[in-house]
Formats: structure tokens, sequence, C-alpha cells
């Protein structure tokens, strides 16, 4: 399969990339998008939530009241979990949320998240994303030339362009990220994709 490539004001360049159907043509399998897209969004979870329980209370070990004859039920510490200011019964603790997923799922979803973009006619390919410097004013303008400004897009290069970056860092619902970074969650959630020509080649030597 062939695309065009553009410049980064949004014309043709006459020039086209070959990219691999083993890449962004293959048979789209859902459960891997699933999975990969669970995983990542599990990762992202810090799990550093926590409640302190009856044990790690500060406060007196004393019985507070006889055992029997006051006509309530007993109660043996005022860390207990009936009273105020005691401890939570079944709090949240500390965890790990990561969930464990081989490389080939995780290939086989990006592959499938890729081939679906393409279909969409949802992925442009720009000769090069370089900025002389840092300008957001001239980031719009790209997003803008190239058609990708209605929508959340991302731009995919080959190496990190500290410009395009900062550039691009207080634009909501627009990225860049490295070739080499590019995940599944990120290609489903965009709904155009601007591969710089570089990154098709690192993005398909990564995908081998």
């Amino acid at each position: 399969m062939e695309l065009k490539v553009l410049n980064i004001s949004g014309k043709e360049t006459g020039n086209t990339i070959k990219v691999s159907d083993k890449v962004f043509k293959v048979k789209p399998n859902d459960h891997a998008i699933y999975l990969d897209v669970k995983r990542i969004l599990a990762s992202a979870h810090t799990g550093n939530h926590k409640a302190k329980e009856r044990g790690e209370i500060v406060g007196s070990t004393r019985k507070i009241k006889k055992q029997k004859g006051t006509g309530t039920a007993r109660a043996g510490s005022i860390k207990n979990p009936l009273f105020r200011g005691g401890g939570r019964v079944f709090g949240p603790r500390v965890r790990d949320y990561d969930i464990t997923l081989n490389a080939k799922t995780k290939q086989k979803a990006k592959k499938s998240a890729l081939s679906y973009k393409i279909k969409d006619e949802a992925i442009l390919v720009v000769d090069s994303l370089k900025m002389k410097s840092i300008k957001t004013k001239e980031y719009i303008k790209i997003t803008e030339a190239l058609s990708v400004n209605s929508g959340k897009s991302l731009f995919v290069v080959a190496e990190g362009d500290n410009n395009l970056f900062l550039s691009s860092r207080n634009i909501k619902g627009s990225n860049v990220v490295r070739a080499a970074e590019l995940n599944t969650y990120e290609i489903m959630n965009a709904k155009h994709i601007v591969f710089e020509e570089g990154a098709i080649k690192n993005l398909e030597e990564n995908l081998k």
C-alpha cells in the first residue's frame, strides 16, 4: 500500500511511501486491542490509595468500659471501626494494578489499531515535522494546514524534536510521540494521526 507524502503546509510533495501490509493492513483483532488498552490504562493507575485499619490507628488500648452490665454491646478498644475515629474495615490498600501481556499480543493490538485507522483514512504522512523555534501559533498553523485541528490529533516523529514537543504541550487534544513509544491506546484515541516519513520506517522495524 502506498500513501502520499505531504509537507507541513498540507501540500503534496509528489512523493509516495510504501507501507507494509503486515503492519497497516492486517485483519484487526478487537480482543487484542481491548487487552492492550486495558493494560495501558491500568498501568496509569498509581494505586497509592490507603485507609488506616484498626491496627494502624494511634490510640489507647485500654478497655473503655466493662464487659457486662452496660446494656450495650461489648467494646474493647477505642480503635474499633464502629467508633468515630476508629479504623476502617476492609479499606483500600496500596496495590499494583499492572497487567502482564505478552509481546506478541501487544504487537497484534498495535497492528490492528493501525489497520483500523488506515481503513478510515485517518493517517497522513509528512516528509518532516521539524520546527525552527518553540511557537504554539506555528504548531496550530501546521494542524490547520493538515486539516487535523478538529478532534484529537496525534503526531508521530522518528526522533524527538524538543521545539515540536514544547510547542504542542499547551494544545488540548493534540499530542506528539516518538514512533518507539507509540502505543495502542494513543492510536485508538486519536481521530487523526500524522506520521513523519522516518517514523513509518521506525515503526515497521519495531513491529517486525
